[in-house]
């Protein structure tokens, strides 16, 4: 793995994300990292916390966990937003290229 990248932090087995949201996309998808934060796009729109919501579901998924290990640190009612993921148990093809060594995730 090259050097880590701005948007991805380790705090002993949780990862940290900086991310930036893009809601009301037509999918739900990881996108490219954006200046200093990884770009996510999410379908639910930006009501009611809903969209904070599908973004927890939409990580717990990418990432293999339950939502109740994904939690929003910063940015609840803003697009740039940090996010912890407790023990993450797969890491996303689409991020193939920061995945970290095999010792912070398991092979499954």
């Amino acid at each position: 793995m090259s050097a880590t990248p701005g948007w991805l932090d380790w705090q002993d087995d949780a990862l940290i994300l900086a991310l930036k949201i893009q809601p009301k996309a037509s999918q739900d998808q990881i996108a490219q990292p954006f200046n200093d934060a990884l770009k996510i796009r999410i379908s639910a729109a930006p009501v009611d916390g809903k969209a904070n919501q599908h973004l927890r579901r939409f990580l717990a998924k990418q990432f293999g966990v339950s939502q109740s290990r994904v939690t929003l640190l910063s940015g609840q009612s803003a697009r740039i937003k940090r996010v912890r993921i407790e023990r993450p148990e797969k890491w996303p093809a689409s991020l193939a290229e920061f995945k970290p060594d095999s010792q912070r995730i398991p092979e499954k």
